[in-house]
């Protein structure tokens, strides 16, 4: 077996014209862009709500804040989650404050009003005290839509969204599927404020011409040489996807035959001799995909039976429109999300997850971190600046806040693009055709 060659750049049905629109400044900071963005974008997407092992039981909740809008997905006798608006219907008070949590009903904090599972009210106080007589049965919470897949629970504000299956298209659902993230265990979840827009984050996880300069430490093991790399735009939904060969140094370099210390680890891992590989370091990627199908299923890695060849040694990156990027590795996936801050445009919120399969026996991943202890943890939130965010998500972040600063700049005139940065082109004018704002 040999794995397939990737064909470099874009591929040709993978690749719409864009118009060149300038990308200005002020989309990054003006409340116009935030007022548009939320009517028109935020309101009308799936967004990810929380892990779906999380509910267990009937009553078991999940909330998750977008913007000022909260939403809170509950599990049903049935099997089934649903969602709601996080509202009281009485005074408007938030009923569920927990991100996870379990009850036989949601109960308002404020007067004590209860709502079953599914959104019927079912006790008030004082219920003949009411114009219209006793409103238990008579109201429910406010639905929305909410769906099951891929080990997280999603909703959208939209109650005339598609379904979550074409949201995503086929070509993507299906090839996400290959990594069967419903069977994985969140290993890592950070959350924090960023000083810096939503886009910002965005535009970083639509291009990798950064690599070189913040991830350097990445060379040895990913080749990251545009020629080399894959990249597709999926016109119909806005999503798109760019592969870069795995366990492969970077072709980039004159020094891309030499064996460095991560791959040879690699190799003696799968069985195979270092020594036969020095001089020749980029055949190691092969070598290893055929090791994985010989020797997968025996040393734990049962979910390859699922993936094709590049899945199981290559690196993709699903960028699901507008703000979730999926980073698939062989044996996990990262979640990064950047979401729009309640009140400031020029602040976000940044997620970092990332979830593991279980190999063979053992109570350990290798993820973002470093070896990480196979078990499901809550999600943290930390102070930006204070406590790390992942090492890679460190170094993406660790240019928003100059880069925010410098889109204030009248020297900023709409940015100059390389090829390579197309999905950054790409997203900026679908979001100025969706928002109705041409600058």
């Amino acid at each position: 077996m040999t794995v397939e060659a990737l064909t470099g750049r874009q591929i040709a049905d993978y690749d719409p014209p864009v118009r060149g629109d300038p990308i200005t400044g002020e989309r990054y900071y003006a409340q116009r862009w935030a007022d548009a963005e939320w009517a028109h974008v935020w309101t009308k997407v799936w967004h990810v709500g929380g892990m779906a092992a999380d509910l267990m039981d009937a009553g078991d909740f999940l909330t998750h804040n977008l913007g000022r809008e909260s939403v809170v997905m509950v599990k049903q006798a049935d099997g089934s989650v649903r969602a709601f608006y996080n509202a009281c219907l009485h005074r408007g008070y938030r009923l569920a404050w927990a991100e996870v949590g379990g009850a036989p009903q949601l109960v308002c904090g404020y007067h004590g009003w209860r709502y079953d599972p599914d959104g019927t009210l079912a006790h008030v106080q004082d219920p003949d005290d009411f114009p219209g007589g006793n409103p238990c049965g008579k109201h429910k919470l406010s639905e929305i839509r909410c769906e099951v897949w891929g080990g997280f629970v999603w909703f959208n504000m939209d109650t005339d969204a598609p379904s979550l299956r074409n949201w995503l298209g086929a070509q993507v659902h299906d090839h996400l599927a290959q990594w069967g993230m419903e069977k994985m265990t969140r290993v890592y979840a950070v959350t924090s404020d960023v000083p810096c827009n939503w886009k910002i984050v965005r535009d970083n996880f639509n291009e990798s011409y950064h690599l070189p300069t913040l991830h350097p430490e990445i060379a040895t093991v990913i080749n990251d040489r545009v020629e080399d790399c894959e990249f597709r735009i999926y016109p119909d939904t806005g999503h798109n996807m760019m592969r870069m060969p795995g366990l492969q140094p970077s072709a980039r370099y004159p020094t891309h035959q030499v064996l460095d210390l991560p791959l040879a680890q690699a190799l003696e891992y799968w069985e195979l001799d270092p020594k036969a590989y020095e001089g020749n370091a980029m055949a190691a990627r092969d070598a290893i995909a055929q090791q994985k199908r010989k020797l997968g299923a025996a040393k734990g890695y049962s979910h390859y039976d699922h993936m094709g060849d590049t899945e199981i040694v290559d690196y993709f990156h699903f960028t699901l429109w507008p703000n979730i990027t999926f980073t698939m590795w062989p044996d996990g996936v990262q979640l990064l999300r950047s979401e729009p801050h309640p009140t400031d445009p020029e602040r976000c919120i940044f997620d970092h997850w990332f979830m593991a399969h279980r190999i063979g026996d053992t109570d350990e991943v290798i993820g973002p971190n470093g070896p990480t202890p196979l078990e499901p943890v809550d999600r943290e939130r930390i102070v930006f600046g204070e406590k790390t965010l992942g090492v890679v998500a460190d170094q993406d972040l660790s240019v928003a806040i100059g880069q925010q600063l410098g889109l204030h700049s009248k020297g900023f005139r709409g940015g100059i693009l390389a090829n390579q940065e197309k999905r950054v082109q790409f997203f900026h004018e679908k979001l100025n055709d969706v928002c109705g704002i041409h600058d």
